[in-house]
């Protein structure tokens, strides 16, 4: 009797320590899948982000009526936050990091990641901690937080599906890479008058104003005549959507001012039916090599880009493929180019000052 009583009794020690471990297995394994689920898949429910980089730089975006603003409201570049929702949508589980290595990723990523704090709805719903790259260059070394399960002891690897490659580049906290680069959004019953003023190269400077249905054209402040209305809307067409390149990440202060003290190459001046007005000062960029001629060094000019000065102040870099359509206007007017001296006025050298290097 005393043996099968031990025999009972034993057999349930066995029962109990076996769901003891099955619950045990269970609920690791449901923490370890939750704390895996970085993505979100319904990203409408997301309305603020906080980005902040390994130097302690943090930038905020909302979402307010339906449109992505930074923390003061200004505009920011649309495309940054698709491309981190999309990353947000996709992101997937790639593998588990050795027991051996997470001593080491654990150190290196408490010392150098990119914290993402995600919010959904007005409150705070997971961070992503991005470490480096995979070892293999395919996916990133990750960590998450949650506010169901605090934050995860061991990073993971993760991969966004369908890109062969890292994902660490999407998420930036520097505010020049979030600005919008519109530097022209003006429809063109709102222009009064263009003035495209050419400092070097005077005989390309041209004039064009808007009366009511009155369109005329001056070169250098002479009509010009036989003057097709259409290739004038055509023209002022061209200023309801220019954008500059890049802010300023080349040029010190110093740089700048010195800059701003040469003549620019150009000047656009427009004038809009409420009477306010916008001038654009446009300067030569160094190209990047110089040429040796007769054993001196000559300056060379930056055959695409340029840089121009802003209605605030602000110095951004501009491509010559797209302002071009509002500066030569030979390519919409009859005007006289014999006294032009270069193929086109803008991409080709001429004595205008550089300062960059000075």
């Amino acid at each position: 009797m005393k043996k099968i009583i031990i025999l009972i009794v034993s057999i349930a020690g066995l029962a109990g320590l076996g769901w003891y471990i099955s619950t045990l297995f269970a609920n690791k394994g449901k923490s370890d899948t939750q704390l895996i689920e970085f993505k979100i898949k319904d990203v409408s429910s997301i309305d603020k982000l906080i980005i902040t980089d390994k130097n302690l730089y943090s930038f905020e975006v909302q979402k307010k009526n339906g449109t992505w603003v930074d923390k003061d409201g200004n505009c920011i570049v649309p495309e940054n936050v698709d491309n981190i929702l999309d990353a947000i949508r996709n992101i997937e589980f790639k593998g588990y990091l050795p027991d051996k290595s997470h001593a080491n990723y654990n150190k290196m990523m408490s010392a150098q990641n990119i914290k993402v704090e995600i919010f959904e709805n007005g409150e705070w719903s997971k961070t992503w901690y991005i470490g480096p790259p995979a070892p293999d260059h395919y996916g990133q070394i990750m960590l998450l937080d949650t506010r169901e399960l605090g934050k995860s002891t061991h990073p993971v690897l993760m991969k966004v599906k369908g890109l062969n490659g890292f994902l660490g580049p999407r998420f930036f906290a520097d505010p020049r890479l979030w600005s919008c680069t519109d530097v022209f959004l003006i429809p063109m019953e709102k222009i009064n008058r263009v003035d495209i003023k050419f400092n070097i190269e005077k005989a390309r400077s041209f004039s064009v104003t808007k009366k009511g249905s009155k369109l005329k054209v001056y070169q250098q402040g002479k009509e010009l005549q036989n003057v097709d209305p259409k290739m004038i809307f055509s023209y002022l067409q061209n200023y309801k959507k220019i954008h500059y390149n890049l802010r300023n990440f080349e040029l010190s202060k110093k740089q700048v001012d010195s800059l701003k003290r040469t003549t620019p190459f150009a000047e656009i001046k427009i004038k809009l039916t409420n009477g306010k007005t916008t001038k654009l000062r446009c300067f030569r960029a160094r190209a990047a090599a110089n040429d040796v001629v007769a054993g001196q060094e000559v300056i060379n000019s930056d055959i695409d880009k340029f840089w121009c000065q802003l209605p605030s102040g602000e110095l951004v870099k501009c491509q010559y493929f797209v302002f071009n359509p509002l500066l030569l206007g030979h390519i919409y007017f009859p005007m006289d180019q014999r006294k032009f001296t270069t193929m086109d006025g803008i991409s080709l050298k001429d004595p205008t000052p550089n300062a960059e290097n000075k």
